[in-house]
């Protein structure tokens, strides 16, 4: 690890977070939590909302993905991801819902630089952001997909959206 310059613990909890938080609502599998746990590690973004019957850090299964990243990534539990939103728009981030929706901007023509701190949700794995979440965001972000598909596994999802959030602070 040395070699390779990777942080402590202790290094990464005193280290500036890029001013992003994932929010994460219903989603149901504990491997794509612990995923999404990885990914906000290695972007250093500044934590996680766990939202609705999304599994948390306790679950004896998450550190098979996590790998470590559930000691380092800070995250607080929300019972109903509303309430999540309305607290980060109250502490100044832009909120998107990562989704595809009518108005909703592609990715690649997202300006981050536009925005200080930004929140992203990422739902269900079937039903996606829920509508109520939608309605309080402040836009939807969608990943464009040129395949047959019309959907990514949510892991998958966030690994993009969040290295497109960081990538321009990567010098």
């Amino acid at each position: 690890m040395d070699e390779l310059g990777r942080k402590s613990v202790e290094e990464f909890k005193q280290a500036t977070k890029n001013p992003i938080i994932a929010v994460i609502d219903n989603i149901r599998s504990v491997y794509n939590v612990g995923s999404i746990f990885r990914t906000a590690d290695a972007f250093l973004i500044e934590g996680i909302c766990i939202c609705g019957y999304s599994p948390t850090p306790e679950h004896k299964q998450m550190a098979k993905t996590a790998l470590g990243a559930t000691d380092t990534v800070d995250w607080i539990h929300y019972p109903d991801a509303v309430d999540a939103v309305n607290e980060l728009k109250q502490k100044g981030y832009t909120v998107f819902a990562i989704e595809q929706a009518e108005g909703s901007i592609s990715l690649e023509k997202f300006q981050v630089s536009n925005y200080e701190k930004i929140a992203v949700v990422f739902g269900n794995e079937v039903e996606g952001v829920q509508q109520t979440v939608i309605e309080k965001s402040d836009g939807c972000i969608e990943i464009p997909q040129l395949g047959m598909k019309h959907s990514l596994n949510v892991a998958t999802a966030a690994g993009v959206v969040l290295w497109k959030l960081v990538e321009h602070r990567i010098v």
